[in-house]
């Protein structure tokens, strides 16, 4: 199995194979919360615009998202796990578009196959991936607004790297130390109203889900994301 670690949108479109797009602050953890907290669907889309198209397409829909961190005019919810544990998402669509890892789902068209990454659920990740038994995996971390490489996505990377090498390493540490890099931002008060310290934790309990986010490109250009036990 040829396994490489890729970043940005220019990673996500060179990626082949089996392509796992990884934003774990927040895209990504954020989607496994929804499905969670009981959404029915969930919908990945690159524009505002086009995410107030779908809230019309369908009923009980909740606009979740973020551009420069904080939540968009006239959406629902910030792209922060800490809101969406807070909200009643029974049944309902959830609508997602972020700066980075939605982009990353869109851009990832030559990909075999697409799945999202982060920390909440990497070990499903890698064990759905070993069951496939790809010859190609292309683990693309998608960095801080798609421009700044960031610890967390490389990490998870490593993370789903490893497990699928079989090896044991023990991260919890280097999880932990997110805080004093790029996780500081969860802990500064001018960013408490959209960045909540509840969020770094919430994005960063490795393991917390059974189950994967595979991507399914739809009629209209935008991502469905499956929810698949494993």
């Amino acid at each position: 199995m040829k396994i490489d670690i890729l970043e940005f949108v220019e990673g996500a479109k060179k990626a082949r194979g089996i392509a796992v797009i990884i934003d774990v602050f927040r895209a990504f953890s954020t989607a496994c919360y929804a499905f969670d907290s009981g959404a029915s669907r969930v919908i990945a889309t690159g524009t505002a615009d086009n995410a107030f198209i779908l809230k019309k397409q369908y009923n009980s829909v909740v606009l979740t998202g973020e551009r420069d961190e904080k939540k968009i005019e006239g959406f629902d919810l910030g792209n922060s796990p800490t809101e969406i544990i807070k909200s009643n998402l029974e049944g309902k669509t959830v609508v997602l578009t972020t700066t980075a890892g939605t982009n990353g789902l869109l851009n990832a068209v030559n990909a075999e196959m697409v799945i999202t990454g982060s920390l909440v659920n990497a070990g499903a990740v890698a064990r759905y991936i070993r069951s496939l038994n790809p010859s190609h995996v292309s683990l693309v971390a998608m960095g801080y607004r798609a421009k700044h490489s960031a610890d967390e996505d490389l990490l998870c990377a490593e993370i789903i790297k490893s497990v699928l090498g079989n090896n044991t390493s023990d991260f919890e540490e280097r999880i932990k130390k997110l805080r004093e890099s790029t996780g500081k931002r969860f802990f500064d008060p001018a960013n408490l109203d959209f960045s909540p310290p509840t969020d770094f934790f919430l994005c960063t309990m490795l393991n917390r889900f059974d189950f994967i986010l595979r991507g399914e490109t739809r009629y209209d250009g935008n991502i469905d994301l499956m929810k698949i036990d494993y």
